[in-house]
């Protein structure tokens, strides 16, 4: 399962970001480092199903909308100097490590200040947060490299090893492949003899954009000065988001108060609800209109379709009817990454049928495909094995 950090200052938001998010449990409280040991939850992609589409029933979307689970971790708040283990540095960066992906959650009303503590409206420029989480990162990503830099170039020089092989092979723990190591050296230069510090911090700053994709939650939406959002959109395609307002209707959607699906540009309320709660949910209403959702949804989709560049198969067994051999519709969505072959997804489902695959059927064609066909999104696929 698709792995995604959410990271930002103490008192962003980002344990309502993740509650909105996953309706896990999640201590939420306005001071710095509520978050020590991260919260983990199922958050969901929402994806129209192919269903309709085929004429068929899969029973497993909700008005022809099927959600798909996606791992979040809620890491500790971000302070600057963590790379050198400042507040909860370390654990921060531990566990930002496991993910592909980042969702930063920054507090767009500028009324929290670098520590997390309270401001007026207004009175800190959010842009900063964005930039001091790629500073910290890239800082300790530069910390690990030059811990051995000097040995390392050495190894390499006398053993004659592949640079790009060895230095991908140093920070596998972290998550980098050859080809973020191959692409960051290209940019800065393939001599890693002549690196000092400088190109060193450059190095990490290429390996950091490559490896760390991120987006930008410009959460407190609700009541961001229009000028901090639009900065925030303008500079780092950040999406408008109010986490408590997503919170909000999908508690009153499961207490059966409302008819809402994460992602809905409106709801429908279904009991009567007292002035207090209407007026809530009349808040919540003009946002809608104005910025299309909560825009919790979208910073999910778009981490996963738009940065990391997921697409959607389904696998099944009869191509003629879209079912298992159970007889169930269209049982499975699967996330897998744009390129990904038919071979490849075969091996996905289990490693016995990717090492027996023979060929693979694209369904809605009812064509046969080989091994090396480049799964699209929505395909519906058919693997023929030996086993």
């Amino acid at each position: 399962m698709i792995e995604i950090g959410i990271a930002g200052k103490p008192n962003a938001g980002k344990s309502t970001f993740f509650k909105a998010a996953t309706l896990a449990d999640a201590e939420i409280a306005n001071y710095p480092f509520t978050t020590i040991e991260p919260n983990v939850g199922i958050a969901h992609v929402r994806v129209k199903c192919v269903c309709r589409e085929l004429g068929v029933d899969c029973g497993k979307c909700v008005d022809g909308w099927r959600f798909i689970p996606v791992k979040l971790i809620d890491v500790a708040g971000l302070v600057p100097g963590a790379h050198k283990g400042r507040g909860l540095g370390n654990e921060f960066l531990d566990n930002l490590r496991q993910s592909e992906g980042i969702i930063q959650v920054v507090d767009s009303s500028g009324s929290t200040d670098e520590e997390g503590n309270e401001v007026g409206i207004g009175e800190y420029d959010p842009c900063r947060d964005v930039e001091f989480l790629q500073e910290e990162l890239e800082m300790w990503i530069f910390g690990l490299l030059k811990r051995g830099w000097e040995r390392n170039v050495r190894r390499i020089t006398m053993e004659k090893k592949d640079p790009v092989r060895f230095l991908a092979e140093q920070l596998a723990g972290l998550g980098f492949k050859e080809r973020h190591v191959r692409e960051a050296m290209k940019a800065v230069g393939y001599d890693i003899s002549s690196y000092g510090d400088e190109e060193l911090k450059k190095f990490a700053g290429e390996l950091r954009k490559r490896r760390m994709k991120t987006v930008v939650a410009a959460n407190k939406a609700d009541k961001a000065p229009e000028e901090l959002l639009k900065k925030l959109v303008e500079r780092y395609s950040a999406v408008p988001t109010s986490a408590v307002f997503e919170l909000t209707l999908r508690l009153a959607a499961r207490n059966g108060y409302i008819k809402y699906l994460p992602g809905d540009g409106d709801f429908e309320i279904l009991k009567p609800l007292n002035r207090k709660q209407e007026k809530a949910l009349e808040s919540i209403r003009s946002f809608l209109k104005k910025f299309g959702s909560t825009g919790v949804q979208e910073v999910i989709n778009r981490i996963v379709f738009d940065v990391l560049e997921y697409i959607v198969v389904y696998p099944v067994e009869d191509e003629n009817k879209y079912t298992d051999t159970k007889g169930n519709v269209l049982p499975d969505a699967m996330l897998v990454k744009k390129g990904t072959t038919a071979r490849e997804l075969a091996y996905k489902i289990h490693t016995d049928i990717g090492e027996s695959f023979i060929y693979a059927v694209d369904a809605r064609k009812k064509m046969r495909v080989g091994e090396d066909y480049e799964l699209k999104n929505n395909d519906v696929i058919k693997i023929v094995s030996a086993k």
